[in-house]
């Protein structure tokens, strides 16, 4: 991709109100050149949820079908915990006094996305923690990851979904469970590594945390999240994406106070 694409599709979306017509005509004209990418697991009875988690996603029909007035109408009411499916994970869910999903700035919900596949370590270790030595093998390649990137891994655990046995390593609920997770995560050394030497935006990458399954005290959301770096968790379609190029929104719920939100994140990528 162009620089002056990447400079046009950022200024569009944190800046559009800025343009005029004439930078308005040569945005869509490089929008046009590329294609959205769904990164996002629709929410239904089949999404995915902490082994203990007792509640899910639920959707109560309201009304459905014709009205007295003779026009068709439907409404429904739903509830869901925060952290499930494709989401966000908020600075605060680990960092107390950093920012909750309300409060984190758009800029940091969008950026150049750099995509490092850990796919070929993950195939023999469903343990797999990724290192620093996996990012400075992207860099190498591809240079030094930009200010203010969106860093996704990509493990291939997103073929999975929505499978828990595979996905999650386990189908159990509860203590049992969470005992018997298993799927990659972020070396707390490389979170250290990511926050001292890099300026980024956000971690995302396909499996059910930023931890691996079977972390302990979840050192990785501590670190990143005390940084006020956010996470998403649960993305879809990594595998569509290039490892450069593309460029990411991620729009969570605005709950005032959350946590974490169900997240609706998309990427351009150049056709």
């Amino acid at each position: 991709m162009r620089k002056i694409d990447i400079i046009f599709i950022a200024l569009f979306f944190l800046s559009c109100n800025r343009h005029g017509h004439n930078n308005d005509a040569e945005l869509t004209n490089v929008l046009s050149k590329g294609k959205w990418i769904d990164l996002t697991y629709s929410f239904s009875a089949e999404t995915l949820y902490w082994p203990s988690v007792t509640t899910t996603f639920h959707l109560d029909t309201v009304f459905y079908g014709n009205t007295p007035g003779g026009y068709f109408y439907s409404a429904y009411s739903y509830s869901a915990p925060e952290h499930g499916g494709t989401h966000l994970d908020a600075p605060v869910h680990f960092a107390k006094g950093k920012n909750a999903a309300d409060e984190i700035p758009l800029e940091q919900l969008t950026g150049i996305a750099v995509v490092i596949d850990v796919t070929a370590k993950v195939v023999s270790n469903k343990d797999y923690l990724i290192t620093v030595q996996d990012v400075e093998a992207w860099e190498t390649t591809h240079g030094q990851i930009p200010d203010g990137a969106v860093v996704l891994f990509k493990t291939g655990f997103g073929k999975f979904y929505p499978g828990a046995a595979s996905y999650l390593g386990t189908n159990e609920k509860g203590e049992k469970g969470i005992a018997n997770l298993h799927f990659p995560g972020i070396d707390p050394a490389l979170s250290e590594w990511l926050v001292k030497n890099r300026k980024i935006n956000a971690v995302g990458l396909d499996t059910a945390s930023v931890d691996y399954g079977q972390s302990k005290d979840f050192k990785t959301h501590q670190i990143l999240y005390e940084a006020n770096i956010i996470g998403f968790e649960n993305v879809a379609n990594l595998d569509l994406l290039p490892e450069k190029g593309a460029y990411v929104i991620a729009l969570p719920m605005k709950i005032k106070g959350g946590s974490g939100a169900p997240l609706r994140i998309i990427a351009w990528i150049e056709k």
